[in-house]
């Protein structure tokens, strides 16, 4: 994901074209090479030529670099979600959606490898990872109570979006794990399978 430069670009201190998604690539250098809780702001900040103030202009910590990605995936996702027919089924509308924005270009897929490994290795990161997931999930359930004529925090929508979240969790996690496919083979059929109910005879291994 690309992110336009900042306003005050022309500031002392910081070098043009100095930018979030800049700053994203550098920590994700350092967090690998150096790991993450080695990984200091200031030490990301020297590495791209910038002082603390300017990383701090973009993120409210190093733990939000990594989340910067997803958080962008969850605006897509609910864009997806308004752009689909209010005659596509429930369940197939959000599987459409869902394996919609989570298309990478093959260059991606090891940065993408790199960012999940690391939230789902470092302590500090699955602790961050609450209110990142719960926004997720809330964009499921608000589109589902919109399809069901519900409020959003009652019962159905609820459910069908944790539901969501946790198989396409899955998906992500085997993905990662055996790096045989695309990832949307494996949001594909896990979210298939949820609108099937799990039925035996319709699940693909």
């Amino acid at each position: 994901m690309r992110v336009a430069d900042h306003p005050h670009a022309g500031r002392r201190g910081r070098p043009p074209g100095t930018s979030a998604r800049e700053l994203e690539l550098i920590s994700l250098r350092l967090f690998t090479e150096d790991g993450f809780d080695e990984t200091t702001v200031e030490r990301i900040a020297t590495a791209a030529g910038v002082s603390k103030r300017t990383f701090f202009r973009y993120f409210d910590s190093k733990a939000d670099v990594l989340w910067h990605a997803f958080d962008g995936e969850i605006r897509a996702l609910r864009a997806a979600l308004r752009a689909i027919r209010a005659d596509v089924p429930m369940m197939e509308a959000i599987r459409q959606a869902v394996v919609g924005v989570n298309r990478y270009r093959a260059q991606d897929v090891p940065e993408l490898r790199t960012r999940m490994n690391l939230i789902g290795s470092v302590p500090a990161l699955q602790a961050s990872a609450a209110q990142h997931y719960d926004a997720w999930e809330r964009a499921i359930s608000e589109f589902a109570a919109g399809r069901l004529g519900l409020a959003a925090d009652t019962l159905y929508p609820l459910a069908i979006g944790r539901a969501t979240l946790a198989v396409c969790r899955s998906a992500y996690e085997r993905w990662a794990d055996r790096a045989d496919a695309d990832l949307t083979v494996y949001l594909d059929q896990a979210l298939r399978a949820l609108s099937d109910g799990f039925d035996p005879a319709r699940i693909s291994q």
